[in-house]
């Protein structure tokens, strides 16, 4: 029987579940993505932080200029500007530019032999200003260069450590390489090479006359810059000499220099400032706006023994807290100029003329009438003026103690000193005249520690040409206050007031200036 084939069994699949399709649901992320204002900041903050690192690790400069071995490098700034650190006598600040970056300029050492060869070889000297000026454009050339690869290398490093991506690191320094960029262009732009005539020094108040120089004929000029920049290297050359002590200032013999002081308020540290000052500065005269006692009485003229030891002359007008007894004590002293009732004296070169003030208010209070007293004595006082000038002897300077009784003299001198606010300030009045107040050189007396900080000693150095008697420039001399050590002196121009031509004169009847001519902001006429 033959066998049939048997197809062999199928194989089976084993079955496979179905798989359920679900409709695609979005998970919410674990993690919101920032903000775009919130992204821009981060980048921002990294750009400042990294540039700023950039800057202060590796973006330094060691450029000799002249004879000095100096640091040049950029800093973060709110008003630019330049800051010339000569340690350890004080800082020379500059307004030189206005940028969000500050020149810092610090003057490490003085190169022997190049100092040396300038010792051996006067006629070096002439060719200074030219070898500054290269030195400073290379120097500031190699800063340039060197502060943008510090920006550049100092963001894209943090931003790569913050942001962990080659991209946005690369961003980062690209943006901070731009902000320097725009920086610079700022800096050119606003560039005011005339800057150096006018420096502010903050340190040894000795060191001041020599370091920021005299005050001479103020002319616009091509290379002003140049010749300022050497005559500044020149006198920080001085100063570093080793083989020498500090240079002595030579004034310009151009000059006349007057020392303005006022409300000394029984001070007894003022006079030796004053004395101080009248040798590093080689003062030729000194005047003082008043209020040098604090209730003028016969008890305190001992304390104006000093005066006579000074050794220059002393014009002197009274304030309202110096009395008649204190005046007549010191009409007595040889080298003093009592100025009263629109008295004028040639003094030191100068025709100076001046009245008291007409009230006496030790106890700082208000007198009826006050204003009126004060517009009375500033009439008295231009009268003066112009019959001074009629008669052929027209005054320099004009002194008051009130700077409401000194407004008066506008148009009739072309310059007027005044104190008694205790701060200074400078005006030019509107027929110009120009209004010079005076702070405290005794830093308010026994009232330096009424308010939270002591109130500072001010007195100013004023430059005047000996041939026109107008004022040049000056310098005012900030100290610390009471248990401060801090000095800071500020060199100003007064280009304008050499410019200017004051009128020929008021009209016949002297008139009643207007509501906008009248002293505004100056206090009570009794205050201090």
């Amino acid at each position: 029987m033959a066998r049939v084939p048997v197809a062999a069994p199928a194989r089976v699949r084993p079955l496979t579940p179905l798989r359920r399709t679900r409709p695609s649901v979005r998970l919410p992320e674990l993690t919101s993505r920032p903000h775009p204002w919130a992204r821009a900041l981060g980048m921002t903050l990294v750009v400042l932080v990294g540039a700023w690192l950039g800057l202060l690790i590796v973006g330094n400069v060691r450029a000799p200029v002249g004879p000095m071995d100096t640091t040049m490098a950029l800093r973060p700034s709110l008003s630019g500007g330049t800051r010339i650190n000569v340690s350890p006598l004080g800082v020379l600040t500059l307004d030189s530019h206005v940028a969000p970056v500050r020149l810092d300029v610090n003057v490490d050492q003085l190169d022997p032999v190049r100092s040396q060869a300038l010792v051996d070889h006067p006629e070096r000297l002439a060719g200074l200003q030219d070898e500054v000026t290269r030195d400073v454009e290379r120097g500031t050339l190699d800063l340039a260069v060197r502060s943008c690869v510090a920006v550049v290398a100092g963001a894209t490093a943090l931003g790569l450590a913050v942001y962990r991506r080659p991209r946005r690191a690369l961003a980062a320094g690209g943006l901070a390489l731009t902000l320097l960029a725009a920086s610079g262009a700022t800096a050119y732009a606003t560039w005011n090479p005339k800057s150096v005539l006018e420096p502010r020094f903050s340190g040894l108040l000795s060191s001041a006359p020599s370091l920021v120089g005299n005050a001479r004929s103020i002319v616009t000029e091509f290379d002003v810059y140049q010749n300022e920049l050497a005559r500044l290297v020149r006198n920080v050359t001085k100063l570093y000499d080793v083989t020498s002590t500090l240079p002595a200032y030579r004034p310009d013999p151009t000059t006349i220099r007057v020392l303005h002081v006022s409300d000394i308020h029984l001070n007894p540290a003022s006079w030796k400032i004053v004395a101080s000052l009248v040798q590093e500065y080689k003062v030729d005269v000194i005047v003082d706006s008043g209020d040098t006692m604090d209730h003028g009485m016969a008890a305190e003229n001992g304390f104006l023994d000093p005066v006579a030891d000074l050794g220059v002359p002393y014009v002197w007008v009274r304030g309202n807290h110096d009395s008649l007894v204190t005046q007549r004590y010191l009409e007595r002293m040889r080298n003093v100029r009592v100025l009263d009732d629109g008295r004028a004296e040639t003094v030191a070169g100068l025709r100076f003329a001046g009245i008291g003030d007409p009230q006496f208010t030790p106890d700082r209070s208000a007198q009826r009438g006050g204003d009126a007293a004060e517009r009375l004595a500033g009439d008295r006082l231009a009268a003066s003026l112009r019959d001074q000038r009629a008669a052929g002897t027209p005054v320099d300077v004009a002194v008051a103690h009130e700077p409401s009784a000194a407004r008066w003299t506008d148009g009739e001198v072309p310059l007027v000193l005044a104190g008694h606010l205790h701060r200074e300030q400078t005006e030019v009045m509107r027929h110009g005249t120009r209004l010079r107040v005076e702070g405290s050189t005794g830093g308010s007396g026994l009232r330096a520690v009424e308010g939270r900080y002591p109130d500072p000693i001010e007195a100013s150095i004023l430059y005047f040409d000996r041939d026109s008697r107008r004022l040049q420039a000056w310098d005012e001399i900030r100290l610390g206050g009471l248990g401060q050590t801090t000095a800071e002196v500020s060199r100003h121009l007064a280009q304008d007031a050499l410019q200017q031509r004051l009128r020929p004169g008021r009209p016949d009847a002297t008139p009643v200036p207007s509501a906008s001519t009248t002293p505004s902001g100056t206090g009570s006429p009794t205050g201090p």
